[in-house]
């Protein structure tokens, strides 16, 4: 049966998160926002996908995805299928939109809405959560659905075939791990940097009695003040568990060194987003000085506004991360996605996806199980990232159970919105927002 997409509506969702400091760190203070992107068929299902944003703003990717809306809308399902780069390309590098880019930004963003979208819908025609659909793929329908151009330098669709086939080996035993345990997780919920001590405290108490055993805190305020909540995260949650820190991008990379240096102490086992997201050098020197502060036991992590695979490319050949964290929808959507774990696979750099937001959770679950699955075969040194907000605001939420997520199992990539959570936070009418 042919699967046409009849129309494409385009949803600003906006949430009033600002107020209580959820979400807050070193640069971004905003309500969490989607731009939501609902793809109706003549089959009579709905492909749901989004790109994240942080407030004012969102109306500017929701008018970009309306702008290449028209590369979508009357396609069929085959015929994106039968073409899968030709199809991306085709939003990528749209032959006036690219210049707003290129690939990066706004107009990428809002291609990875759409792309998304067009996954979950086809997930859901062929009846399967998200992270099983890719991970049972055949591994020329995968390298076939990646954009090599840029990158051969650093992975050839050969070397993308290998690392896929050998990925095969032991996946039914990968997914009685996590089909008995879940996957590994962290939480960010207890250290936003405009929490009060206190509540840090208190959060950070309450996730280590149900079973956190990996937590982050934002820095990046004064470095007297990150030193003492880091000491009270440390003192709760005691040597063993592990300890993340979050700059997004605050410090200058001779400031991130020299504050590493006094945070130390608190034994991180990352830094993540120690500089600008775009200094891959300032990241390598960082990466090289903390490992000599630290004796190996800190790493640099970034990767949640890294523009596209070529920057994750460049990461990863100045050996400037030693964790990659991907984000579902700053990049232009799966299609790039596949592309950063099997390099990623290839450097042996372990994929840790940034979530939080609104529904980034629901989306990066799929992408770390199908590494684990497909691609990594290791958990070593592999988390997802969780952040306990606006779960209920999604048909297909994600579960957790002792600091573990949960194996999705409804058809698609659990991105689809309650429509009385679109209507009620729907930006200007929607009735939190009047």
């Amino acid at each position: 049966m042919t699967v046409t997409i009849t129309s494409v509506d385009v949803h600003d969702v906006r949430f009033p998160t600002a107020a209580a400091g959820d979400g807050s760190d070193a640069i971004n203070k905003g309500d969490y926002s989607a731009t939501y992107v609902e793809l109706t068929t003549d089959a009579g299902v709905t492909g749901a996908g989004f790109t994240f944003t942080n407030g004012r703003g969102n109306e500017i990717t929701c008018a970009a995805v309306r702008a290449l809306a028209h590369h979508v809308r009357g396609r069929t399902v085959e015929e994106i299928t039968a073409e899968p780069v030709a199809f991306w390309r085709s939003l990528s590098a749209d032959v006036q939109l690219r210049w707003l880019g290129p690939e990066k930004g706004v107009i990428h963003m809002a291609t990875g809405a759409l792309v998304n979208a067009v996954w979950d819908l086809r997930a859901k025609l062929a009846g399967k959560p998200m992270w099983r659909f890719l991970a049972e793929a055949p591994t020329e329908e995968l390298v076939a659905s990646i954009d090599f151009h840029h990158i051969t330098d650093a992975l050839t669709p050969d070397e993308a075939a290998a690392i896929l086939d050998k990925g095969l080996d032991g996946a039914a035993d990968r997914l009685a791990v996590l089909e008995r345990d879940g996957f590994p997780s962290y939480t960010t919920s207890v250290g936003w940097l405009g929490y009060p001590d206190d509540k840090v405290r208190a959060l950070t108490r309450e996730a280590y009695a149900q079973g956190w055993r990996a937590m982050k805190m934002k820095v990046g305020g004064p470095l007297d003040d990150d030193v003492r909540r880091a000491t009270i995260i440390r003192e709760e949650i005691g040597p063993d568990a592990l300890l993340m820190m979050d700059a997004n991008q605050v410090w200058d990379v001779d400031e991130a060194i020299g504050n590493m240096a006094a945070l130390a102490g608190a034994d991180p086992y990352w830094i993540e987003e120690p500089t600008h997201a775009d200094d891959i050098l300032g990241h390598a020197r960082i990466a090289k000085a903390v490992t000599e502060l630290t004796g190996g036991r800190c790493r640099v992590a970034t990767g949640e506004v890294a523009a596209n695979r070529v920057i994750f490319k460049q990461l990863l050949q100045a050996e400037a991360i030693g964790v990659m964290q991907i984000d579902a929808c700053r990049v232009g959507g799966v299609n790039e996605v596949l592309a950063e774990i099997v390099m990623a696979a290839k450097f042996g750099v372990p994929i840790c996806p940034h979530a939080g937001g609104v529904g980034l959770c629901e989306y990066v679950q799929h992408l770390a199980i199908f590494d684990y699955l497909r691609v990594g075969t290791s958990l070593d040194g592999r988390m997802v990232e969780y952040v306990d907000h606006l779960h209920e605001h999604f048909v297909d939420p994600v579960r957790t159970r002792e600091g573990r997520y949960l194996l999705p199992t409804s058809p698609g990539y659990s991105a689809t919105m309650k429509p009385a959570s679109i209507a009620e936070f729907r930006f200007p009418d929607g009735p939190a927002w009047r």
